[in-house]
């Protein structure tokens, strides 16, 4: 295997997980807490998942992709293939933006960190490394 064919796998890898809800660094299932709460840190590297204050806000950026996407592809498919009136149009599409980026928001957080760790990989951070920035 080829070093750009293991860039790809290990890229492919972290995505999954990101979308799966495990830490980029090990795989381990620990990034939420609750439905909206992710834990500080991954319980198995002890990987710090928020490095600083609006880390996330790609995440926001990727779940308004997302959203708007498949809104898009959803109302020019539903154009196309049926006869749904814009009322209705309206209807469904209101619901679902407003519905769906609640219920995609924690992958979305997932993704950001695989995406984070494809690009600019914490590889040395220990559990007794924690200081004030997280580094």
């Amino acid at each position: 295997m080829s070093d750009g064919q293991r860039r790809v796998a290990r890229a492919v890898r972290l995505l999954v997980w990101g979308l799966w809800l495990r830490c980029p660094r090990c795989g381990a299932r620990s990034l939420f807490r609750t439905w909206f709460t992710m834990h500080e840190y991954c319980s198995v590297c002890q990987l710090r998942f928020e490095r600083e204050q609006g880390y996330f806000l790609g995440a926001m950026y990727i779940n308004y992709g997302v959203t708007v996407g498949l809104a898009l592809s959803g109302s020019f498919t539903l154009e196309w293939w049926t006869a749904v009136s814009l009322a209705q149009q309206l209807l469904l599409w209101i619901g679902f933006g407003s519905l769906f980026p609640v219920l995609f928001f924690r992958h979305s957080r997932g993704l950001w960190l695989a995406f984070d760790h494809i690009f600019d990989p914490v590889e040395d951070q220990g559990s007794g490394d924690r200081d004030d920035k997280g580094w």
